[in-house]
């Protein structure tokens, strides 16, 4: 006879501990059940990710769910499991029928990170109870202190539970007392016969763990027969305790009265019965567990085993009690203590299944990825710094940390007010529902003929828009500007563009407050007052604004066109998939649906689910920051023509969230290359490329042997965009956890706000110092700490040679020109942080004001305290008042200036002032001068 149906003779049910889509489809498992003997089926993660993760069987429907939106990667795994775990309830539904619900059960596991959460536990057992809607499926729930609780509730709610992990038998006295009275729980006209649960009793893990602590006294001078006779009894002993702690259980008055209304007792499974060492017998754990209403589940290879030389025996479980017991004397009297290893074994087993459940959205994340033929190609040389940036993604990976940002855990970072400001996180889904208003606003800024529409904002509400518009929209209809300078040339600029009869204006600011936004709102509103009429000037304004701002009541007040919400839980840097961003770029003409799907693309890949090893989010942020640690915290950037505007808009995201308490990591964009010896060893690379073209892929390949790191980032195509932008976000997230700071912050910007009004204030900022030089159309200021180091100058460029000598190793340089923004200006500034750089070794960064000041100011004042800064002023070609505030955008660009400069030098920043008196010959002659100090 099979030995696998003898199995049955005796009492004991063999269950297959394997599932897939191939083996139900292909009739195997029909096959198991109708000739075999097989009476149940188990499923884990692990079994899962083999057969999800590395086969095709799951493609056809993996592809459908992708085409249909299904994208994040839980509702993915969900969406399978549900139709193999459906499929096989309906194979097994004849033993279910035949034995009147006494077997034919297959079970889900519980999502395994919720093992020691009961409420959490709960939730999802019932979800998948109702969702899978058979009634032969059981829902495996482990027996932790915190799963024992939710085991009872769901047995009182008829939900029938397989309960897994357990290795003591004080554990499993407790799971047998938690079913019974979770049966005791259900009402009195219940039938009792629909609910069935097992206890699953992990076997081979334990004789595992034993042989290894017994090898250890061996090798220690232990007495090595004695030790050796008790190698691979151990398990079988416990296992034998605990059907006798069964047979006493589920007998006596209090079961009797529950067997009454059917209750059947709460069969023991024996689990992880394939023998782990090979000098055991492949059936060791089957034969010697016979016992009468029992289960045992097999992994295919003790099946094929067992069916073929197997021999079981009759009650082989109630053998030789007493031996069992001996075993258990001798291994305490040998110095080994069961329960420590039984609990250390829960432990290990619950982190098993979370690290297995890693692997195996991780595979579905690989699989999706595949599919869609689109992903993001990260490809990392990291020399040196590999192993320690490995071993942080193995931190993350254990401890569960992209899982703890997802559930808003402040206590990664600072444990402050981070939880508050997470409303990113799932800004892509909140896209998706709100698509229909977007795209309806798109089409009525195109019927309504506008000419020009013209984004007013700063840092965080303009960045982005920039970077849409140059990326998706460069030669789009209307034309796009942004503004977001107070330069008075800047604005005369972009005013003699306009007709504000034909000009669409979109006022961004999140709080309503912010200075800059403002006054482009008062200067512009006159403008198209002046030229439509006060009736009919608020058609011409659309604004984007938190909830009960300052601007959305003024939006109201003047009748704007239309009025888009921010989320107060998203800050400024983080709001590009917000209406922030998606506001400008349905203005643009983008194709939203496009864009979003990408986005949501990069929120699943970066999702709780999605560990580090396939998270390219999570590994970005943990090797920035773990390299920032190291000392390499000079983000440079390069990129691709196509996407070269993304460095401003990541430098402010990075600066600005990383840059405090004398920590962070100092973004270098747009820096002209340089040959690769030029570069410090504080450097790391991040280069993004458009698929197909070129990103200094000469200078990047000479820079890997010199041990830099390098970070590459691939996209197929502009729309993936959206995926940089999320995938940036989530990485500055990661490196502030990294840092140990709260990226959600910016401590240091206010400070110099609070200083450019209180010169405001007071008529205005005015250059009352004597400079320490002055000549030729330049004047040099300093303040007495600084003016030090320059004594003696007598020129502009002996000015310069001082001030750039205390450039040392590991230190950065910072231009900040309060000018108008312009090719022109920036070609004369770049020249110089050439220079800059090839002489000193350090990075040159640039920021025009006030500008950076919503950028990169927030790491000069707060970050490590390693800047030197060049700050640039220069007299307005043409200044422009602000209609009804009584001062100019000269004298708030300059009290601006001023208020920076301030706050770096109390910080003790070495930064010196040069004023121009004509911007562009001014810039040329600073361009020599410095070119000659570094010679």
């Amino acid at each position: 006879m099979n030995p696998l149906k003898e199995l049955g003779k005796y009492g004991q049910a063999p269950w297959l501990d394997n599932l897939g889509r191939g083996l139900v489809r292909s009739g195997e498992l029909a096959k198991l059940v109708n000739e075999e003997g097989i009476k149940g089926v188990t499923s884990n993660p692990a079994i899962f990710e083999k057969s999800m993760g590395h086969s095709d069987e799951y493609n056809e429907e993996i592809r459908s769910l992708l085409d249909a939106g299904v994208v994040e990667i839980g509702e993915v795994f969900n969406n399978l499991a549900f139709t193999d775990i459906r499929s096989a309830c309906d194979v097994l539904k004849t033993v279910y029928d035949e034995t009147k619900g006494g077997d034919g059960f297959v079970s889900m596991e519980c999502n395994p990170y919720l093992a020691n959460d009961t409420e959490a536990t709960l939730t999802e057992a019932r979800h998948l109870w109702k969702t899978i809607d058979r009634k032969n499926v059981m829902i495996k729930v482990p027996a932790t202190d915190a799963g024992i609780p939710a085991i009872r509730t769901l047995l009182s709610e008829g939900i029938n539970v397989n309960v897994t992990l357990l290795f003591a038998t004080e554990y499993y006295r407790k799971v047998a007392e938690a079913y019974i009275a979770g049966l005791e729980g259900l009402p009195k006209d219940y039938d009792l016969s629909t609910v069935s649960s097992v206890a699953s009793f992990f076997i081979s893990r334990i004789d595992s763990k034993i042989d290894g602590a017994l090898d250890k006294l061996i090798a220690n001078g232990g007495d090595k027969a004695k030790l050796e006779a008790l190698k691979g009894k151990v398990a079988i002993a416990n296992a034998k305790l605990a059907y006798r702690d069964y047979e006493k259980i589920f007998s006596g008055p209090r079961w009797e009265k529950l067997a009454k209304r059917g209750a059947r007792p709460q069969r023991l499974l024996w689990a992880s019965t394939g023998t782990k060492n090979k000098a055991y017998p492949d059936t060791l754990y089957v034969d010697t567990l016979v016992g009468d209403n029992t289960v045992n589940t097999m992994p295919p290879a003790t099946v094929a085993a067992e069916r073929d030389h197997g021999k079981p025996t009759a009650n082989a479980i109630k053998e030789d009690l007493k031996g069992a017991e001996k075993i258990l004397r001798d291994l305490a009297a040998a110095g080994i203590n069961l329960d420590e290893i039984t609990d250390t074994l829960l432990v290990e087993g619950v982190d098993l299944f979370a690290v297995a459940a890693d692997q195996l959205y991780g595979a579905i994340a690989g699989k999706c990825d595949e599919l869609t033929g689109k992903k993001l190609r990260m490809t990392w040389s990291l020399g040196v710094d590999k192993e320690a940036v490995d071993g942080w993604v193995k931190t993350w990976t254990k401890k569960g940390y992209i899982r703890s940002l997802w559930a808003q855990d402040k206590t990664i970072w600072t444990n402050s007010d981070e939880d508050k400001w997470l409303g990113w996180l799932d800004a892509p889904t909140t896209a998706k529902a709100n698509l229909a208003q977007l795209e309806a606003f798109s089409a009525k800024v195109k019927a309504e003929g506008w000419t020009d529409v013209v984004l007013l904002g700063m840092g965080g509400s303009s960045l982005g828009a920039e970077v849409l518009r140059e990326v998706l929209a460069k030669n789009g209809t209307p034309k796009f500007h942004i503004l977001d300078s107070t330069s008075p040339d800047e604005v005369g600029t972009l005013n003699a563009k306009l007709d504000p009869a034909k000009t669409l204006f979109i006022v961004a600011s999140k709080s309503g407050s912010t200075l800059e936004p403002n006054l482009f709102k008062d200067f512009f509103y006159d403008r198209v007052v002046s030229t439509v009429g006060k009736d009919k000037a608020g058609s011409h304004f659309v604004a984007i604004t938190d909830p009960g701002s300052s601007l959305e009541k003024d939006a109201k007040a003047e009748g704007f066109a239309a009025i888009f919400e921010g989320k107060k839980n998203i800050g400024g840097r983080y709001s590009v998939l917000s209406n922030f961003g998606l506001v400008p770029a349905a203005a643009m003409g983008i194709d939203l649906k496009a864009f979003v799907h990408n986005a949501l693309a990069a929120e699943a890949a970066c999702g709780p689910l999605s560990p580090p090893p396939t998270n390219p989010g999570a590994q970005l942020g943990i090797a920035l920051g773990t390299l920032a640690r190291a000392g390499k915290n000079k983000l440079t950037i390069f990129a691709s023509k196509s996407l070269e505007s993304f460095g401003a808009w990541a430098e402010q995201l990075i600066a600005e969230s990383t840059g405090k308490h004398g920590k962070g990591i100092i973004p270098v964009d747009g820096e002209p290359a340089g040959s690769a010896a030029s570069y410090g060893q504080d450097r790391t690379f991040v280069v993004l490329k458009l698929k197909g073209e070129e990103a200094r892929d000469a200078l990047v390949t000479a820079l890997k042997p010199l041990g830099h790191p390098v970070i590459e980032i691939e996209v197929d195509e502009p729309m993936q965009l959206a995926r940089l932008y999320y995938v940036f976000e989530i990485a500055t997230a990661v490196a502030g956890a990294a840092l140990q700071i709260n990226p959600f912050d910016q401590p240091d910007v206010e400070a110099a706000k609070v200083k450019a009004r209180a010169l405001m204030e007071a008529g205005g900022a005015k250059d009352t110092d004597k400079p320490v030089f002055q000549g030729g159309g330049v004047s040099v200021y300093a303040d007495a700490a600084n003016a030090k180091t320059l004594a003696g100058a007598k020129s502009l460029e002996d000015v310069l040679k001082a001030h750039f000598k205390r450039v040392g190793r590991n230190d950065y340089v910072a231009l900040v020109a309060f000018i108008e923004r312009n090719a022109e200006h920036a070609a004369e500034l770049d020249a110089m942080r050439a220079a800059l750089r090839d002489a000193t070794g350090a990075a040159v960064c640039l920021g025009f004001g006030p500008r950076f000041l919503h950028s990169t100011g927030q790491a000069y004042k707060g970050g490590p305290a390693t800047g030197v800064f060049l700050q640039v002023t220069a007299a307005p070609v043409h200044d422009v008042a602000v209609p009804g505030r009584g001062y100019s955008f000269g004298a708030v660009v300059a009290a601006q200036a001023a208020g920076d400069l301030g706050v770096l030098v109390e910080r003790g920043r070495r930064a010196v002032r040069v004023h121009l008196d004509n911007v562009d010959q001014g810039l040329a002659t600073l361009r020599g001068a410095i070119e000659a100090a570094v010679k």
